[in-house]
């Protein structure tokens, strides 16, 4: 498991547009329809980049070899009475890799470098009824509530979405 500055997501800016393409054929509800072309998911994740170098952004990924199998990203809120929070976007595990654990590693990343950065509130929304729902429930996250036809799935069918919160706190230290 690795954090990416600006530079590594560029140099794995091949493999995580490869993942992403991988999560949209899989039907994860991510923000793209199918089918995902290669040059779209590279471009996107180009633009990220500017937001990692800006500190918008945290981007973890896990490799096995050169092949990236995983990520998770923090963004950061920007106004001033928002620096308290952050929003988790984009976990996804490649479908070859799931069912490991690679998930609940990338959001306890997620989750233990968000306390580091002084954040006590993520947030995040996902596909309501999907896989993911189930391990943000089992990692303690807490549903706010549901929006019917928040998004549409790589098919272009509309579909609800669960939003998701978790208080976070500083480790107690021990002595």
């Amino acid at each position: 498991m690795r954090r990416l500055d600006a530079t590594g997501v560029r140099r794995h800016a091949g493999g995580l547009a490869d993942l992403l393409a991988d999560t949209v054929r899989g039907g994860a509800s991510i923000g793209f329809l199918a089918p995902l072309g290669r040059a779209e998911a590279l471009a996107w994740w180009g633009e990220r980049a500017a937001d990692v170098a800006a500190g918008r952004l945290a981007v973890w990924t896990v490799h096995d070899g050169g092949r990236v199998l995983g990520t998770v990203s923090l963004a950061f809120a920007a106004k001033p009475n928002s620096r308290h929070r952050a929003e988790l976007v984009k976990l996804m595990v490649h479908r070859e890799a799931r069912g490991r654990g690679l998930g609940r590693r990338l959001l306890a990343t997620a989750e233990t470098a968000a306390v580091a950065a002084g954040v006590t509130l993520l947030h995040l929304d996902t596909e309501t009824g999907s896989p993911a729902e189930r391990l943000y429930r089992s990692a303690g996250w807490t549903p706010a509530g549901t929006v019917p036809d928040y998004a549409a799935s790589p098919e272009g069918v509309l579909r609800p979405t669960t939003i998701y919160y978790k208080r976070l706190t500083a480790p107690t230290p021990t002595g």
